[in-house]
């Protein structure tokens, strides 16, 4: 039921994986890099991304695989542009990645289903 990402990730040295992974599930959802005052009209937890898992890329050093797990209330239904600049419209110039790239992304039929156009 969440649109599942899967970012090619190179942090910047001594920034651990965990942590990268982390910035980039929260800086392409609800994260921010300045205080807003709507952040406490409404539960963040609700749509903030997660990442869920982390595996290093073979052959390739300092470089990992983030799956980030985005919930479907995040987007607003039958958007395909608010749901890419939500997914990757800030996140690639973020200060604790060296490269980033997004490899995968896997969208439930519930969400494509809010889409108009053919069936």
């Amino acid at each position: 039921t969440d649109i599942l990402a899967a970012f090619r990730v190179t942090p910047q040295p001594g920034v651990p994986p965990e942590e990268a992974g982390a910035a980039v599930a929260a800086e392409s959802s609800t994260g921010t890099w300045t205080t807003v005052w709507t952040d406490g009209l409404t539960s963040l937890d609700r749509y903030k991304g997660r990442c869920y898992h982390i595996e290093p890329v073979a052959g390739e050093e300092n470089q990992f695989i983030a799956y980030v797990a985005y919930p479907l209330d995040l987007f607003e239904e039958g958007s395909v542009t608010n749901m890419f600049t939500s997914i990757v419209g800030n996140v690639f110039g973020f200060k604790a990645l060296r490269a980033l790239r997004l490899e995968d992304l896997r969208i439930p039929p519930a969400y494509i289903k809010t889409f108009q156009g053919p069936p």
